[in-house]
C-alpha cells in the first residue's frame, strides 16, 4: 500500500474495470467480473489478497509462486507458476497493463507536490532548537526533529519526516522521504523525485506511477548534487551509516545496506540491491536488478552487469573478478607490444 502521507488512492476498482482499462484477459474465465474488488496495486512480495500486481521479469518467478496478490498481470507462459486462487490477467505486455492500472489508482502520483502558501505550513511539526534559514519552504504535515538545521532555499514537500540532529544543505529538495537521525545532506541534493519508470512500446512509452518512498537510515551522509529517486512501489532504501559522495545517481527501488561507501559520479540502476559494507569507486556504473554481496568492492569506472558475491573485488567493463581484470590488462598490453614489434 502506498503511503497515504504522499499519495491519494482513487480505488477501489472491480476486476471488470481493470480488464477494460488494461486490455488484458482473465485467464480461463476465472473470477467473477464486477464482484472481485481490488483496493490497491503492490509488488508481488508485498501484495495482499485485495491488491493487484504484475510479473514482467523471469527473475521474479519465485516471488510469484509465494505471492498473496489477489490478481496479477502475467504472460501466458508464466501462468503455470502462479499460486492457486490468484486471478490472472493474461497479456503479452504485463508492465504496460500494470502502468495503466496504477495510473487509474493514483492519477495524481506524477504531479509535483504543492507547497504551503506560507514558508512554514501551519500543520508542520518543528522540533526544539531548530534553525530554518530564509527562503526555505516547509510543506503540510512535515515533521522535523530536534536540533535540525535547514539551509536557505531548502524545500521539504508535504509529509516528509526529518529525524533529530539532521542538517540539510542549501537548495536541496526532499519529497516522499523519511530521513533518520544525525543525517548530513549537503547542498543541492534532490531526494524523492519520480523514478525513471516507463513501460516501453513502439507507439510510445507509458509512465509508471512511482508509489514508493525514500527511506534514509541514521548517520547517513549524502554529497552535493546527488539524486535519489523514490521507489516505484517498493521503497528506495539507504542503510544506516552509509556515506555517499557528490554527484551520485541512485535509481528507484535500489536498496543499499549499512556502512557502505559510494564515491562520486557512481550511477546505480533501479532495483539493484547492495549489501552492507560495500565500497564502490568513482564513476562506476551498475545495471539494474543486480545483487551485490556484503563487503564487495568495485573498482573505479567499472561497468557492473552481473551479480557480485560477498567479499570479492571486481573491476573493468564489463566488471570481472579483479585478478581476471588485471590479467586481461596485461594480456592486451603484451599483445599490443608484440604487434608493434612485428610492424
Amino acid at each position: 500500500m502506498a503511503d497515504p502521507r504522499f499519495f491519494n488512492n482513487a480505488g477501489p476498482f472491480s476486476i471488470e474495470q481493470v480488464v477494460k482499462l488494461s486490455g488484458a484477459k482473465l485467464a480461463d474465465g476465472k473470477g467473477h467480473a464486477g464482484k472481485n474488488i481490488l483496493h490497491d496495486v503492490a509488488p508481488l512480495n508485498k501484495a495482499t489478497g485485495s491488491e493487484l500486481s504484475f510479473l514482467d521479469n523471469s527473475k521474479y518467478i519465485e516471488a510469484l509462486k509465494t505471492s498473496k496478490a489477489g490478481a496479477c498481470f502475467i504472460e501466458q507462459k508464466h501462468v503455470k507458476h502462479a499460486p492457486g486462487g490468484m486471478l490472472l490477467l493474461v497479456t503479452h505486455q504485463p508492465y504496460s497493463c500494470f502502468a495503466r492500472a496504477a495510473q487509474a489508482f493514483y492519477p495524481s502520483a506524477s504531479h509535483s507536490p504543492t507547497l504551503a502558501k506560507s514558508p512554514v505550513a501551519a500543520s508542520a511539526k518543528i522540533g526544539k532548537d531548530c534553525i530554518i534559514e530564509s527562503g526555505s519552504f516547509i510543506g503540510e504535515k512535515v515533521e522535523i526533529g530536534d536540533n535540525c538545521h535547514i539551509g536557505t532555499g531548502v524545500v521539504l514537500y508535504a509529509g516528509v519526516v526529518i529525524g533529530a540532529n539532521t542538517s540539510i544543505g542549501a537548495h536541496s529538495t526532499l519529497s516522499h522521504a523519511i530521513v533518520g537521525d544525525n543525517v548530513i545532506i549537503h547542498r543541492s541534493v534532490h531526494i524523492g523525485q519520480d523514478g525513471f519508470g516507463f513501460a516501453l512500446g513502439a507507439n510510445g512509452h507509458i509512465k509508471v506511477p512511482q508509489l514508493g518512498r525514500v527511506m534514509i537510515g541514521n548517520d547517513v551522509e549524502i554529497g552535493s548534487g546527488t539524486c535519489i529517486d523514490r521507489g516505484s512501489g517498493p521503497d528506495t532504501v539507504i542503510g544506516e551509516g552509509t556515506k555517499i559522495d557528490n554527484l551520485v545517481q541512485i535509481g528507484h527501488n535500489v536498496h543499499i545496506g549499512k556502512y557502505s561507501i559510494i564515491v562520486s559520479q557512481v550511477g546505480i540502476s533501479g532495483s539493484t540491491s547492495i549489501g552492507d559494507g560495500v565500497m564502490i569507486g568513482g564513476q562506476a556504473g551498475l545495471a539494474g536488478h543486480l545483487k551485490i554481496g556484503n563487503g564487495a568492492r568495485i573498482a573505479a569506472k567499472s561497468g557492473v552487469m552481473t551479480d557480485i558475491p560477498e567479499g570479492v573485488s571486481y573491476g573493468g567493463s564489463p566488471a570481472v573478478p579483479v585478478r581476471d581484470w588485471h590479467r586481461q590488462t596485461v594480456s592486451v598490453a603484451q599483445l599490443a607490444k608484440k604487434k608493434g614489434a612485428e610492424q
